[in-house]
């Protein structure tokens, strides 16, 4: 069993009240949302799946679970919840994309945007369109995920100059809220039913 202070800052997914995630909360945070009438717990149980339970019936549950995920208090053990909905807010979230090597590569669908042939993220490189030191800048309209062989062949180039082509032309990405949520082995796999990874990716490479 991990140590209380270590279950307190599992991640805990949080959707809105129409049942679309919009962020991952601690487990401390969860139990206050809980504690206070604002949300409830996503069952993931097989058996009760998709029930929604509030604080008092989260307690319950509790007292009758097995596992090890579960703090404990003077008087009871309360489990650790893997996603809780919100009772009232209805919203997305409002934000940019932030630019990063990663997201670029996202953005592009780890794709080289001059062969378009897809790779490993450790065999791309990024590539100013524009080269740097002709102006161009680092920024979304200027940086695109590129093969080290397309790298090499431009090399200190304009496209054009180095008779080749993008893809597409480079843009900033509107920000989805599945974008905050990549799911990795550190996930419960019951994000999965509420954040399907492929499709906000469709999202970053055709914003306009």
């Amino acid at each position: 069993m991990l140590p209380v202070s270590s279950l307190l800052y599992s991640q805990v997914l949080v959707l809105n009240r129409l049942w679309q995630a919009v962020h991952v909360c601690s487990a401390r945070r969860a139990f206050l949302l809980l504690y206070q009438g604002s949300a409830q717990v996503v069952s993931t149980d097989p058996a009760n799946e998709y029930a929604t339970l509030d604080f008092p019936e989260w307690l319950q549950h509790s007292q009758d679970y097995g596992g090890g995920d579960v703090v404990g208090t003077v008087a009871r053990r309360v489990r650790i919840p893997k996603i809780i909905v919100l009772r009232t807010f209805d919203r997305l979230p409002k934000k940019d994309v932030k630019f990063s090597r990663q997201n670029v590569f996202e953005r592009d669908s780890h794709t080289c945007q001059y062969c378009g042939s897809r790779f490993d993220r450790a065999e791309l490189n990024l590539d100013h369109v524009v080269p740097r030191d002709r102006g161009g800048q680092t920024n979304w309209e200027n940086v695109v995920c590129s093969c080290v062989r397309c790298n090499t062949r431009k090399g200190n180039r304009l496209p054009h100059e180095a008779n080749m082509r993008l893809l597409r032309v480079p843009r900033k990405p509107r920000w989805h809220p599945l974008s905050a949520f990549a799911l990795g082995p550190q996930h419960d796999a019951s994000w999965r039913k509420f954040v399907d990874v492929s499709f906000w990716r469709v999202e970053l490479g055709d914003a306009a």
